[in-house]
C-alpha cells in the first residue's frame, strides 16, 4: 500500500468537507486499535480550545484539526488530525 502523498507546505487549501473531530480515514483508519482512546483525547482538546493532546499510546504531541484549520495552511507533514486533507481513500482501508 502506498502512503498517501504530502502536500507542499505552506499551501493554502479549503478545509475539507467534514468535521473537525473526524480525521480523514487515510490518517487514523476505523480500524486503528487506538481509534476510540485518540479520538476521545482529540474531543477533549477541541472542546478546550487546545492546540494538541498527548497521544494516549505514544505521549508524543498531536496537533488537533482545530489548531492546524487555525493555522490556515497544509504543513505536508501528514497530521493525524489535518483538516484539509480531503484525498480518496484506498480501496484497502
Amino acid at each position: 500500500m502506498d502512503a498517501p502523498k504530502a502536500r507542499p507546505p505552506g499551501r493554502r487549501l479549503p478545509l475539507a468537507p467534514r468535521p473537525l473531530d473526524r480525521p480523514h480515514p487515510s490518517r487514523l483508519p476505523a480500524t486503528h486499535p487506538g481509534r476510540e482512546r485518540i479520538l476521545a483525547a482529540h474531543a477533549a482538546a477541541l472542546a478546550a480550545g487546545e492546540a494538541g493532546y498527548p497521544d494516549p499510546d505514544t505521549g508524543l504531541f498531536v496537533l488537533t484539526a482545530g489548531f492546524l484549520a487555525r493555522r490556515g495552511t497544509c504543513c505536508g507533514r501528514g497530521c493525524r488530525h489535518c483538516p484539509y486533507v480531503d484525498d480518496p481513500v484506498p480501496e484497502t482501508w
